[in-house]
């Protein structure tokens, strides 16, 4: 079974989603709002999400978990190599759903 493979920026207000549709290709990019985030991935089908490793993204991961999703923690040392220019919440999110994809940081 293939996993949709999403990349989530943690910011204070609203988690900044981003994944490809795999039946039409479509890059989607969406702000899910913190009250509503878990809520939002339990309504989702089974999907790889992908987080940048901080403090504030250990207590969701743990509940993604729980709900049997994947989730991926990553060293934001690793940015820089998928830096495209100056960061912003856009290239971030869309940075941690092509590292996924990176042969190089697929984990076990």
């Amino acid at each position: 079974m293939t996993h949709t493979i999403v990349g989530v920026d943690i910011e204070k207000n609203v988690m900044q989603v981003h994944w490809v549709d795999p039946e039409t290709s479509e890059i989607v990019k969406r702000p899910v709002k913190r009250a509503a985030f878990l809520e939002y991935f339990a309504n989702r089908n089974a999907c790889l999400i992908g987080m940048e490793s901080c403090s504030g993204s250990q207590p969701w991961a743990r509940r993604l978990i729980e709900m049997g999703r994947l989730v991926k923690l990553m060293r934001a040392m690793l940015d820089k190599a998928f830096n495209i220019a100056t960061k912003t919440t856009r290239q971030t999110r869309e940075q941690f759903g092509w590292r996924r994809r990176w042969p190089a940081n697929r984990l076990p």
